[in-house]
Parts: structure tokens; sequence; C-alpha cells
């Protein structure tokens, strides 16, 4: 299948696009310019499902209203500018967004499954210490069209005559913590959910935050999908070097706040996300620490071995402790497994997406210093 994108030229970026718009949002634009709001089904389904782009091929639409939408409108995709394989299968994009920053995004697949790790802001406007993302800084909040233009890629790009939608599962765990970015986060996930368009589960849709409490309250209410909470401490005093976000949500507030999301959400677990940091947060009483912490909150917990990067100051615990901090969870009852590091070679693994961009933080740049003097920050 030939792949059809709208290029980036200023013509199309003078006008408003389109691709982040749910069914709701479409029917309320045709309902503005006289239209009926059926069109908004039509139109989804040229778009996302059959990734037609030129408003002259849709021909359930009148003459006059294409030409109409082709002046005002259009639905425009992020550029790919690098793509890559690694041994294992697992594909990463480096797309360039209309403002000239870029961002990575990574298919993993795996036998009757293929995950979209997508990403949600350019950058990261938190500063977690293990993660090379956030030592890149923060730019901006992707919008909704730029959220779901990934999703739209990968399923063209991974098309085959045996499969023709490859992506069965979407992770909001790329580039950015997305409850900070939560209206167009939420917009991109309900239209992943549209029977008009992707049609995925709430089952089949996971969002990875480190804990921004009052957005996990919102989002039990305005998109209840699967929810994986970024942990990887047993203790606040840690946390709060690992995630510094816990300093403002400590561990007690995160885990009430992991009951409640569960409440009303039949058979609903929270997913735990803790990266195996060797000598830091993986020794046996860390693990019973974890589990009793966990207990009462319906979970699992995903173990994630350490991906290094330049200048991290953290190596990955071995395998022999993982084991052994994975046996004293399970011996306490609680679900637990290994994931299984995908992409590596291609920095295409967990905590090691970094686009090309301008960190208006400057957290990169003072970095930067501190590896050279030998300052502390």
């Amino acid at each position: 299948m030939e792949l059809a994108v709208t290029d980036n030229t200023t013509t199309q970026a003078s006008l408003e696009n389109l691709m982040g718009h749910d069914r709701q949002a479409l029917e309320e634009y045709f309902s503005s310019i006289g239209e009926k709001p059926f069109r908004a089904t039509q139109v989804l389904k040229w778009v996302h499902q059959q990734g037609v782009y030129d408003f002259s091929d849709m021909t359930n639409l009148s003459k006059s209203l294409r030409t109409n939408l082709a002046s005002e409108v259009s639905f425009t995709l992020p550029e790919i500018i690098n793509d890559q394989v690694s041994d294992d299968g697992t594909r990463k994009w480096l797309l360039r967004l209309e403002d000239g920053n870029s961002i990575e995004t990574v298919f993993i697949p795996e036998t009757g499954r293929g995950t979209l790790c997508v990403s949600s802001q350019v950058g990261c406007a938190l500063n977690c210490s293990f993660c090379a993302t956030a030592r890149q800084g923060f730019n901006r909040n992707l919008t909704s069209a730029e959220i779901i233009g990934q999703l739209r890629l990968a399923n063209q790009l991974l098309v085959s005559v045996e499969n023709d939608r490859p992506v069965t599962n979407v992770v909001m765990m790329g580039m950015g913590e997305p409850l900070m970015n939560y209206d167009n986060v939420v917009r991109a996930m309900q239209l992943m959910q549209e029977d008009f368009a992707y049609g995925l589960s709430k089952r089949r849709v996971t969002l990875s935050t480190s804990g921004l409490l009052p957005e996990m309250q919102r989002l039990s209410k305005d998109c209840a999908v699967s929810l994986a909470v970024s942990l990887h401490a047993a203790d606040d005093e840690l946390r709060n070097e690992l995630v510094p976000i816990n300093r403002k949500y400590p561990i007690r507030e995160l885990m009430k706040a992991c009951r409640d999301y569960t409440k009303g959400l039949p058979h609903q677990k929270i997913t735990f996300e803790y990266v195996m940091l060797d000598s830091v947060n993986d020794s046996d009483a860390d693990a019973r620490k974890l589990a009793k912490m966990v207990a009462n909150v319906p979970c699992k917990i995903n173990l994630i071995p350490f991906n290094p990067f330049e200048s991290s100051g953290y190596r990955s615990s071995s395998l022999s402790r993982i084991n052994r901090f994975r046996d004293i969870l399970m011996q306490k009852g609680i679900m637990t497994v290994t994931r299984k590091t995908r992409g590596e070679e291609i920095d295409a693994a967990c905590g090691q997406l970094a686009g090309k961009f301008q960190d208006k933080t400057r957290r990169s740049a003072r970095l930067q210093q501190v590896q050279f003097t030998g300052d502390v920050v």
C-alpha cells in the first residue's frame, strides 16, 4: 500500500488541522458550516480507517462540500524523518512536527498483538532522575492531532494484506507525562476508542502517569482507560529523589488515588511500573516494603530492567536480583512480571526515547554544565 501523507507545506499549515477532532467535534464543525452532523462519521471512516486525506477522494460527500473542505481544513500528519527497526522487530520513528520539533514513537510487535508507544509531549515537563527523555527538558504539549497522528501513521506504515489494523494496543508511555496534557490526551484517547475510527477498547488503551492525583480523579470519570503508575520506590524519601512529583503527591495519597480509580470499574487493576536500579531500590527489604504498600490496591507490578544512557549515574539490577525481587512479591500474592527489554539497540526501550527539540526549561543545558564542571545542581 502506498503511503499517502499530507505534506506539511505552507498551504496546508495555513488550514485548520482536523486530525485530532473526535466525532462530537466533527459533528459540531459540520453543523457550523450548515452540513448534517452525520458527515462526521463519513469523514472519520475515510481518514482513520481508510487513510484517505484528500477530500476529492471522499466520494460519498457532495462535490461542493469536498471543494469547500479542501479550501478550509486539512488532515495533516507528522513527517517521518527517521525509521529504525531493531533485531527483535521493534520499530521506532522520529517524527517532525509543523514547528520543527521532533518526537519519537515506538511499535512493539508480539504474537497476536501489536503495541504502539505514543508520545504526549515534546520532551517532558517532569524530571525523573533515571529517564533519558527527562534529561532533554521540555518544549510544549502535543496537540490531539499530533497524538492521534502517531497511531494513524503506524497503522498506515504497518498495514499488510493479512492485517489491516496492526496496532491492537496503545500505551501512552512515550515522551512526556500524559496527564500534564490532559485535554489533548483525553480527546485523542476517545478517538482511539471511537467505533468509526480505531475501535480500541478501554482495556487496550493504557495511560502511564507519575501520579498527578487531580487528573487521575478526572480521568476515572472522563475516560477510564487502563492505568499504569510509575512508582519506582516504596518510600517517600527515595521516591522524592527518583520521581520528584512525589513531593507534591506523596505515596500515601497516591495509593488512595489508585484505590479510588478502580472503584466502579469491574476487574480493573492498576499496573505499577518499577524500574530496577542496582543498589538503589532493589533489595529484599525494598521488595517487602513494596508488597506491604500495595497490598490493598487491586494491582499487578511490572519490573523494568533499567535501560542505561550516557551519564545516567545508574546501573540495572542483575537478572538474579530482579528474579529474587519478583519472587518475594509473588510469595506475597502480588502478580508480578519482568518486562522484556525491547528495541534497546535503537534506543527504543523504556525511558530511552529522545526526540529533537529546543528545551525551554534549560534543564538539558544545566545538566551538561554539571557534567562538565562536576558541580552539584
